[in-house]
């Protein structure tokens, strides 16, 4: 599968670099201790649960920079569907270069694995409406690249990657503003100052503040935030699809399909990233 954009080699370097840092610090001593410089291993990536399979580019990204030499053999592709019994890679060279990246590689695709798997179960429960998946800024520190990365393997929408890259006007952004006019208006006024254009989302949190965003309008996207069914229905249908709009808030596989049936244009889901479970995957050495 193509990369996010936003999924460069720096980032991606950078991630790895970082991780093995954190990981290996002065050096993998078990390794170093008990392992020959000169042994050479095969190892193979075992399947041990069922789902949509993440992360097999970025693994052999890691074993390719931790040791250049080390010959990864792919046989799934990121998006595959899995079962317990299959093998995912085989990787050989340096003994102790698997081993001193056997656990990164296995944390970034089992967590990654189990984001893309419940992006798919949820986008099954979605299926037949118009309504697209997306997730949130709810991630884990410095992991974000990775999971957001697994939302899109598993057929999800990244919602804004980050603080700079689009306008998101939030509930304390509006309070602290003193006011859905007066946070739009100083927006449209800081906009207009910037060398390229953002797009410019905002949450409301009833239907007297949908009339005051349709109001002053020049946003992109109106967030419908913890509303009723009968308010999703109402605000849709007050907006008119003047602005995209994205329902928000305590969305769960039960309520899922009943939202998008409302007819939202997006439902971000936050559990995406932040409530997952990982998928058992294992790294053993071939005898």
């Amino acid at each position: 599968m193509n990369r996010p954009a936003y999924v460069t080699p720096a980032a991606l370097h950078n991630f790895i670099q970082h991780a093995l840092q954190e990981d290996i610090g002065e050096g993998d001593h078990s390794s170093l201790a008990a392992i020959p410089a000169t042994t050479r291993q095969t190892a193979q990536l075992l399947v041990k649960d069922r789902g949509r399979l993440a992360g097999m580019e970025v693994a052999a990204e890691i074993f390719r920079f931790y040791d250049s030499s080390l010959t990864v053999n792919t046989l799934l592709q990121d998006g595959d569907d899995i079962v317990p019994g299959q093998i995912a890679l085989t990787v050989s060279g340096s003994a102790r270069a698997i081993l001193a990246t056997e656990r990164l590689v296995l944390n970034c695709m089992q967590r990654m694995s189990g984001i893309a798997t419940y992006t798919h179960r949820l986008n099954q429960i979605l299926r037949g409406t118009r309504t697209q998946l997306k997730d949130t800024r709810k991630t884990t520190p410095n992991f974000r690249l990775l999971e957001k990365w697994a939302v899109a393997i598993g057929g999800g929408l990244n919602h804004r990657f980050a603080l700079y890259d689009m306008i998101m006007l939030k509930d304390n952004h509006i309070d602290m503003a003193g006011g859905i006019r007066a946070a739009l208006e100083r927006t449209h006024a800081y906009v207009r100052t910037l060398p390229r254009p953002l797009s410019i989302e905002i949450e409301t949190r009833n239907l007297a503040e949908v009339h005051d965003v349709l109001t002053v309008g020049g946003v992109n996207t109106i967030m419908l935030d913890n509303f009723s069914l009968e308010h999703l229905r109402e605000a849709v249908k007050l907006i008119n699809g003047r602005f995209a709009t994205e329902a928000s808030g305590g969305i769960t596989e039960d309520t899922l399909r009943a939202v998008a049936e409302t007819g939202v244009d997006y439902v971000s889901v936050g559990a995406l990233t932040h409530s997952v479970k990982s998928l058992d995957l294992s790294l053993k050495a071939v005898r």
